[in-house]
C-alpha cells in the first residue's frame, strides 16, 4: 500500500478521498495513519479516535491509535488500544512488538517481554525475518521485510527490525535508522530508550545520556531505563554517580544486580560487589556471566560449593553461557591448583568463544605490513610540524594483560594527571579518516592531522576531571601510534611490555566481553603478539626517542627506579603518591581492578610455568620472543 511506502502521497491521496465522501471509514482510517507516519499526530489522533469508537472490532484502528498515542507520549492509553488491537489479532507482530515496548514505560517489563517472545510469524527470534533484516543492513533491500509486513514508513517496524538488528551487531547502523525515524515522531519513547541502548552499545556515552535522560524526563520511576543510565554512566567513567544509579533501580532483575556489581567492584568496594553478583545468582540461578564476574575479581576465590555448582551446570547451560562458566571454573581450579582441569576449562571456553571471534591473521599481517610502509621516516619528515600542539594526552599503549592498568594507577596518582582508563576515542578517528586505513592518510594535508588531533581531544574533553594530563590506556592505541604522532605530536606515549610467554598466558585466561579476536588460541596470540613487537620496533627505528618501552619486571623488581623513568619520559616531576598507587581511591573499571590496589608482587610472574608443558603452540608462534 502507499501508505507503507510513500505516507506523504498517501496523505494527499486521503484528503482528497475525504473531501470527497466525510463520511467514509477507509480514507479516513487512511489518513489518520497517513498523518501519523508523517508526524501530525494530533491531527491522526482527532480522526483516530471516533473511529475507534465506531469501529471497536477492527484491529487495525486500534493500532494505529495505540501507536499515535504513544507517539504523543501518552502511554497508558495507548497500551489500552494496544491491547484491544492484540484481543482482535492475536498474531500481529507489529502489535505485540510495540506492547512489548509501551509495557516497560508502565513498569511491566516481563509482561513486555512476554508480548515479544509470542511465536507469531515474524516475531523477534524467527530465522526468516532475522534474514529479511540482515538482507536490509547489508544492501538496503526492502523487499523481504515487506513480505512480513514491514516498512520503515512505521516507527513500530523501525524499532522490530532495531532489536533484531541489535543481537546482530549491527549498532552503528540501528543507532542512524533510529534517528532517522525520531525525527518524524520524536516522542515515541521506545525507540528513543532504543537508540540510548545502541549508542551505549557504540560507547558514544554523552549522545546516549542525553537520550536516556529524555526518556526518564517522560517516565521518571522505571528501574529498567535507570539502569541502562547507570550502565551509561559507568562507560562514561563517573562511576560514583553510576553506583547511586544502580542502588536507585535495584529490585528482581538480575541484570541489574550484575551490573551494580561491576560499578561497586570499580570503586573497590570488592566485598560489597560479591554480594551483588550473589544476589543477582540467587534471582537467576545458573547465571553463568555472573560466575565469570566473580571469577574476574582475580583476588578473590570461589568455594568448593561453588565449584561443584558451576560443574553442575555444565549439562545444563547452552553455548554461549558455557562459554563464561568454562572461563570462571578456569579460574576457580587454577586456584586450588589444579591446573589440568583448569587448562582444560580454559580451552573449552576459548574453542568456544574462537567460533564467534575470528582471528584473520592474513588480513592482520598485511594492515601491519601496510601501517609500517605508510608510517616511514620520510612520510614523517614530510608532515613536521603538522598536529595539534596539546601535550594533555598520555598514552600507555601495548597488550592487554601487560601492566598498562598498573601504569595508569601510578600516573593518575600524580597530582596533575587523570587517569580516564580506555578510550575508545583514537579509533574513532581513525575510522573517520578514510578508508583502507592507514593508507588514505598519505593524502591528507597537515591541516588535516590538526582537525584529527583536534577532533579527538573534543571527544575527550566531557571525561576530564580538570588536571593538566590524562591518561588514555587502551592498549589497542598501539595500532595508532603513527596516527598519535602526526595529530598529536606532543602527546607522550608508553609502550608497557611484559614477558610475551606471560602475557599471551593471561590473554588465554581472560574472557573479554568483546574484540581481541586475537585473544582465544594460542597460536593466535603468538602471532599477534609478534607483529606488535615489529609494529613497536619500527616506530622506535623512524620516531628515536618517541616511546618508552617499559618494561613490567622493571616496575616489579625496582619500583622506584622504573617510576622516575617514567614520569621523566611524561615530563612530570617526580611525586612520592606515584610510589603508594595502591592507596588511590579512583575508580578502576579494567580486569585489573583489584590487583592495582595493592602493593605490587613478584608471586605472578612466573604463574604460567604450571602450564609450560601445554604452551607448545604459543612458544613456538613466539619464536626468539619466548625466550
Amino acid at each position: 500500500m502507499l501508505i507503507d511506502t510513500a505516507p506523504a502521497m498517501a496523505l494527499v491521496l486521503a484528503e482528497h478521498a475525504v473531501k470527497a465522501d466525510p463520511a467514509a471509514n477507509e480514507p479516513r482510517f487512511v489518513l489518520g495513519a497517513a498523518l501519523r507516519r508523517t508526524g501530525n499526530l494530533n491531527g491522526a489522533l482527532a480522526l483516530l479516535f471516533p473511529l475507534a469508537a465506531k469501529l471497536v472490532g477492527l484491529w487495525g484502528v486500534h493500532y494505529e491509535l495505540g501507536m499515535t498515542l504513544a507517539g504523543s507520549g501518552r502511554v497508558e492509553e495507548a497500551l489500552v488500544s494496544l491491547k484491544h488491537a492484540a484481543m482482535l489479532n492475536p498474531a500481529s507482530l507489529l502489535v505485540l512488538h510495540a506492547l512489548g515496548d509501551i509495557s516497560i514505560l508502565v513498569d511491566c517489563a516481563q509482561e513486555g517481554d512476554d508480548f515479544q517472545a509470542r511465536a507469531v510469524i515474524g516475531f523477534v527470534a524467527d530465522p526468516r525475518l532475522i534474514s529479511a533484516v540482515a538482507s536490509w543492513f547489508d544492501r538496503s533491500d526492502p523487499t523481504p521485510l515487506a513480505s512480513f509486513g514491514l516498512h520503515l514508513t512505521d516507527i513500530a517496524a523501525v524499532r522490530l527490525v532495531a532489536d533484531i538488528g541489535l543481537r546482530s551487531g549491527a549498532d552503528e547502523l540501528v543507532a542512524a535508522m533510529l534517528a532517522k525515524a525520531l525525527h518524524v515522531t520524536p516522542g515515541y519513547l521506545p525507540a528513543r530508550f532504543c537508540l540510548a541502548f545502541a549508542l551505549y552499545r557504540t560507547a558514544k556515552s554523552n549522545d546516549a545520556l542525553a537520550e536516556v535522560n529524555a526518556v526518564l524526563l517522560a517516565v521518571p520511576g522505571i528501574a529498567e531505563i535507570r539502569a541502562l543510565r547507570a550502565a551509561i554512566l559507568m562507560q562514561q567513567g563517573n562511576v560514583a554517580a553510576a553506583v547511586k544509579a544502580y542502588a536507585a533501580s535495584l529490585g528482581t532483575d538480575a541484570d541489574v544486580w550484575h551490573g551494580y556489581g561491576h560499578a561497586l567492584r570499580a570503586l573497590g568496594r570488592q566485598d560489597e560487589a560479591v554480594l551483588a553478583y550473589r544476589r543477582a545468582l540467587t534471582l537467576r540461578p545458573g547465571y553463568a556471566e555472573v560466575y565469570w564476574s566473580l571469577a574476574n575479581l582475580k583476588t578473590w576465590r570461589f568455594t568448593a560449593d561453588d565449584r561443584a555448582t558451576m560443574a553442575a551446570l555444565l549439562t545444563e547451560l547452552d553455548a554461549a553461557d558455557l562459554v563464561f562458566l568454562h572461563f570462571a571454573l578456569g579460574k576457580a581450579n587454577d586456584d586450588v591448583r589444579e591446573i589440568a582441569i583448569s587448562f582444560a576449562h580454559y580451552t573449552a571456553g576459548n574453542a568456544a568463544r574462537r567460533k564467534t571471534e575470528r582471528y584473520d591473521r592474513v588480513a592482520h599481517e598485511d594492515f601491519i605490513a601496510r601501517t609500517i610502509a605508510t608510517f616511514n621516516a620520510d612520510f614523517f619528515a614530510e608532515h613536521t610540524g603538522s598536529g595539534a600542539p596539546a601535550r594533555d594526552p598520555i598514552f600507555v599503549v601495548g597488550m592487554p594483560r601487560s601492566g598498562s592498568t598498573l601504569v595508569e594507577q601510578i600516573l593518575a596518582s600524580h597530582p596533575d594527571v587523570d587517569g580516564l582508563s580506555e578510550l575508545p576515542h583514537l579509533p574513532e578517528v581513525a575510522r573517520s579518516l578514510g578508508r583502507p586505513y592507514p593508507d588514505a592518510l598519505i593524502g591528507l594535508a597537515p591541516r588535516d592531522f590538526a582537525k584529527a588531533g583536534r577532533d579527538y581531544l573534543e571527544r575527550v574533553r566531557p571525561r576530564r576531571a580538570g588536571s593538566p594530563s590524562f591518561v588514555d590506556k587502551l592498549p589497542g592505541n598501539v595500532l595508532h601510534v603513527g596516527l598519535i604522532h602526526l595529530a598529536l605530536p606532543n602527546a607522550r606515549i608508553v609502550d608497557i611490555r611484559r614477558d610475551a610467554v606471560a602475557t599471551c598466558f593471561s590473554l588465554f585466561k581472560q574472557l573479554f566481553a568483546r574484540g581481541q579476536a586475537y585473544a582465544y588460541d594460542l597460536a593466535d596470540l603468538g602471532h599477534y603478539y609478534r607483529h606488535y613487537v615489529a609494529l613497536i620496533d619500527h616506530f622506535a627505528a623512524v620516531l628515536p626517542g618517541r616511546i618508552l618501552t617499559l618494561p613490567y619486571e622493571a616496575l616489579v623488581d625496582d619500583t622506584e627506579a622504573a617510576i622516575r623513568q617514567l614520569l621523566a619520559h611524561i615530563g612530570l616531576p617526580f611525586d612520592a603518591a606515584c610510589l603508594h598507587f595502591y592507596a588511590n581511591d579512583r575508580a578502576v573499571r579494567t580486569a585489573s581492578s583489584e590487583q592495582v590496589r595493592q602493593p605490587i608482587f613478584r608471586s605472578g610472574l612466573d604463574d604460567w610455568r604450571r602450564s609450560e608443558d601445554r604452551l607448545g603452540p604459543l612458544i613456538e608462534a613466539l619464536g626468539p620472543l619466548a625466550r
